[in-house]
């Protein structure tokens, strides 16, 4: 079958498993099996696929249209213009958190700033705010050893110095100030109905469940931030869009100050930060 043909097939049926992205979630797998750009397939139309390519891709379609994320499908995903390795141990980065780099690199911090993502899953902010700033020492952690050997390949594939630690948020971490601390926690509610729903089925619910109140993970995190985050440092994180208010009052709780919220590309609130006071 040519690969038009193929195309056409694969878009049917995505859109009859009601797949909002049908067409585009149809290139990205067939181009995947051909290991060709997605260009590929609207200058050679009439190729076809072998059988062994054609097993492939039939086998990604039918996962695809029982819902598994494309991104898992493919075994990469693209954050901040660098092509991460993604695995089913961890969250798949998204546009939103991108929010967050950009926060994090506008503020005025030191050449040389010590800076840690806790909970970094693929390694995504860490590794952002690496290839922006090389001369940033950027650390990161997660409690899960197969993210942590996730993120240091994508360390290494992108050729970028960061330094991943296996830690439950602080516990392992060693004894030190950072001045900048960000973050993507679990922060969904344990009832949350969009637990069941799309791409969220198929993520890991560690990355996801914020504890009893989805709120559990910024407790943790802000519990010893006088002693970790320097003098006039920032702390950042990214929380739901209806979370702004509580994690402003938990960051204040905690005595940070300057504590705003800041709004993503779609107009959710999506990311809180706080300053230290420089006592």
């Amino acid at each position: 079958m040519r690969l038009d043909a193929q195309l056409a097939w694969a878009i049917q049926q995505c859109q009859q498993a009601g797949c909002e992205t049908a067409q585009l979630d149809a290139e990205l797998l067939l181009a995947h099996v051909l290991s060709q750009p997605r260009v590929y397939l609207w200058t050679w139309p009439e190729r076809e696929l072998d059988a062994v390519q054609q097993a492939q891709f039939s086998a990604l379609v039918e996962r695809r249209c029982q819902g598994e994320p494309v991104a898992y499908l493919l075994g990469q995903q693209e954050f901040w213009g660098l092509r991460l390795e993604v695995s089913a141990n961890t969250l798949i980065p998204r546009a939103d958190t991108e929010t967050l780099v950009e926060t994090a690199l506008a503020l005025a911090l030191p050449a040389a700033a010590r800076c840690i993502d806790l909970g970094t899953g693929t390694g995504a902010i860490a590794l952002a705010l690496a290839h922006e700033r090389p001369h940033w020492q950027c650390w990161a952690s997660d409690q899960v050893p197969e993210a942590v050997m996730l993120a240091r390949r994508n360390a290494q594939a992108l050729d970028l110095n960061i330094e991943v630690f296996q830690s439950d948020w602080w516990q392992q971490i060693p004894q030190g100030q950072f001045d900048l601390i960000v973050s993507n926690p679990p922060y969904i509610h344990p009832q949350d109905p969009h637990l069941q729903q799309g791409d969220v089925r198929f993520e890991p619910a560690s990355a996801l469940v914020g504890g009893h109140d989805g709120l559990e993970a910024y407790r943790q995190l802000l519990a010893p931030i006088h002693e970790r985050l320097s003098a006039n440092g920032w702390c950042l994180m990214e929380h739901g869009y209806d979370q702004a208010e509580a994690v402003q009052a938990l960051m204040l709780e905690a005595g940070l100050t300057e504590v705003r919220s800041l709004r993503d590309l779609n107009g959710q609130w999506r990311v809180t930060l706080g300053r230290s006071s420089g006592a």
